[in-house]
């Protein structure tokens, strides 16, 4: 019985990690007048970030794109992205503009 557990347990983790943005991938979000931001999975991993830093309750609680709407008042306030892009952790997305949106 123990097993059969252990295997729902591994299928289920095994299942998130496949939601994530898998390594070699790039999400886009277009709907910005300000021009497309692309979130790079590995850029995050490698600055350190784990998945459950943003895709917890507080910030990002479904790993599906669209599922928040993502303002930069929510951002310069110090929530969504704003948690790390302070200055502090990462860099301030304040006065930083092209470091995520690209004028097409």
């Amino acid at each position: 019985m123990n097993r059969v557990i252990c295997s729902i347990v591994i299928s289920l983790a095994l299942a998130a990690v496949a939601l994530a943005v898998p390594s070699g991938k790039i999400i886009e979000f277009n709907n910005s007048p300000m021009g497309l931001v692309k979130f790079d999975g590995d850029l995050h991993k490698e600055a350190g970030g784990k998945c459950k830093d943003c895709h917890n309750d507080a910030m990002f609680p479904k790993m599906k794109q669209g599922s928040i709407t993502i303002s930069m008042e929510e951002i310069y306030a110090g929530r969504l992205c704003g948690v790390c892009h302070n200055g502090e952790r990462a860099f301030d997305a304040k006065g930083n503009c092209d470091r995520c949106h690209i004028k097409q």
